[in-house]
């Protein structure tokens, strides 16, 4: 593919409609940078610097377009005792050292990890994050005047009502124009932009953190470091799946990591905080007609036109437009099928879901709430799998054969053991694993116990069947054959 053509598909094919998603998404990032600013303890100037150095650097380095990325509460939420023990300079350094971090588990292609993270997950995941989405507009929903909410409502149905009329422009973008407008003319009442914090009036400069390069500063900064990487590094790639399926397009998970890895550093030098990728943003932006990278530096660059021409008007966006645009990201964000799915899908994945949506909502830790999911998963799976496996056995002319079916692994070897007649006095047995498969060393481990129990019994015991893989961890791994093994496995 020529350098042309990959300009066209990457960046120049929508061009008007990624110009238009991007100016929604910087407007809608001023508010959430500078909240989670205030959750790591900084200056609002830390997480704006941020959202715009991230957002530039990965619509180049990323491996997910339209995706957007800048200073998350994930993130952010990490850094607050760094910051309150030991200063600004050590929040870049630790930024730093995670986008190191998060590029070098790019390049062992640590992307492939997604192929383990089930659907149920990821629903379990999208519909915590839609929660918590809602959840973080709260303070502005609760303690306000009845024109806020006359505010929000109106925001709803313009977003909602205006595409009826026309799509040419995001109806977000007119929520923000309508209100703001609304807000100046009639003079309401209500929280502004520039109620959350001062925007920063000038470029970020281009700096090393100001700390010892020593030993111990690396093993204050370490900790958070890997934190940061590895909540970052997941919530960007289970966004970008989520981006995959709303786009019905393909993503590079590796170069991705290694992207979020490249903009962390920039951020870092540039005096930002580490980000990742937002689903919230990113909805907004697929929702907003983004497709392209374009649409992903747009937001960037149009943030930073805000921050240093358009600050004084910034400010004066009423709040109950944000507001109403998040509820709308919100809103489509949840999977309201999954709640009818309840009734007829598998228990097991409905467990995994809600065990998912309820531990990020009550620790507000994705990393550990994905965690549960997947370690749920895998324990239904496992225990699945271990109830297709039986073990039938025959007498003819002397030899017992124990035909086993299925797979001997940690959930089955029990099984598989118990199903054997140590008692039985024959001359010969036959374990017969034509229909089975070994997987790990504790199915090795039974049948080096199958096989010693038999032998003391004194039958002659013979292994059959196996196929390549089996016979490649037999050779390698067993030791029914070693001088002593009888006495070192059954104590005697």
């Amino acid at each position: 593919m020529t350098f042309a053509n990959t300009l066209r598909r990457n960046w120049l094919s929508n061009t008007r409609g990624d110009i238009l998603s991007g100016i929604v998404v910087a407007l809608a990032l001023i508010p959430e940078a500078i909240g989670f600013s205030i959750i790591a303890g900084v200056d609002p100037k830390v997480g704006l610097y941020a959202s715009v150095v991230i957002a530039i650097v990965i619509s180049f380095a990323g491996g997910r377009p339209a995706m957007i990325s800048a200073a998350t509460a994930a993130t952010a939420v990490l850094f607050g005792s760094l910051v309150r023990e030991h200063g600004l300079q050590y929040l870049l350094a630790a930024t730093i050292l995670a986008g190191m971090i998060q590029m070098a588990a790019g390049w062992l292609r640590i992307g492939y990890v997604m192929r383990f993270v089930s659907r149920s997950v990821m629903t379990g995941f999208v519909n915590a994050l839609a929660i918590l989405i809602f959840m973080a507009q709260l303070p502005e929903l609760v303690g306000v005047s009845w024109q806020t909410y006359g505010m929000i409502a109106a925001g709803l149905a313009i977003i909602y009502l205006f595409p009826r009329l026309t799509r040419a422009i995001p109806s977000p973008l007119v929520c923000i124009l309508a209100l703001t407008a609304a807000a100046l003319l009639f003079n309401i009442d209500t929280r502004s932009v520039a109620d959350l914090g001062e925007l920063p009036d000038a470029l970020p400069s281009l700096l090393l953190p100001s700390v010892p390069l020593t030993l111990d500063t690396l093993m204050i900064i370490l900790p958070t470091s890997i934190a940061v990487a590895a909540v970052g590094l997941l919530e960007s790639l289970l966004t970008a799946s989520i981006v995959d399926q709303m786009t019905d397009t393909g993503s590079d998970k590796n170069r991705e990591s290694i992207g979020q890895g490249i903009a962390n550093i920039a951020s870092g030098l540039f005096g930002g905080m580490a980000g990742c990728a937002m689903i919230g943003q990113s909805v907004i932006n697929v929702k907003s007609g983004g497709r392209t990278r374009l649409s992903t530096f747009a937001a960037g660059a149009i943030l930073l036109f805000l921050l240093l021409v358009l600050g004084d008007w910034v400010g004066l966006i009423p709040m109950p437009a944000l507001v109403a645009i998040m509820i709308m990201v919100s809103i489509g964000t949840f999977n309201w099928t999954s709640l009818r799915d309840l009734a007829h899908h598998p228990r097991r994945s409905s467990v995994v879901m809600l065990a998912t949506v309820l531990t990020v909502v009550g620790t507000h830790n994705l990393a550990l709430g994905v965690g549960v999911g997947v370690l749920l998963s895998g324990i239904f799976f496992a225990w699945k799998v271990a109830q297709i496996f039986r073990v039938t056995s025959s007498l003819g002319y002397g030899v017992r054969t124990y035909r086993v079916e299925g797979q001997l692994f940690f959930a089955s070897a029990e099984d598989f053991l118990k199903s054997l007649d140590f008692g039985e006095e024959v001359e010969q047995v036959h374990i017969d694993l034509t229909n089975a498969h070994l997987w790990d060393l504790t199915g090795v481990q039974a049948i080096d116990v199958a096989v010693l129990k038999f032998r003391r019994a004194g039958a002659v015991v013979e292994v059959i069947g196996m196929n390549e893989a089996s016979a490649t961890i037999m050779d390698k791994f067993a030791v029914h054959d070693q001088p002593g093994a009888m006495e070192r496995m059954l104590g005697h």
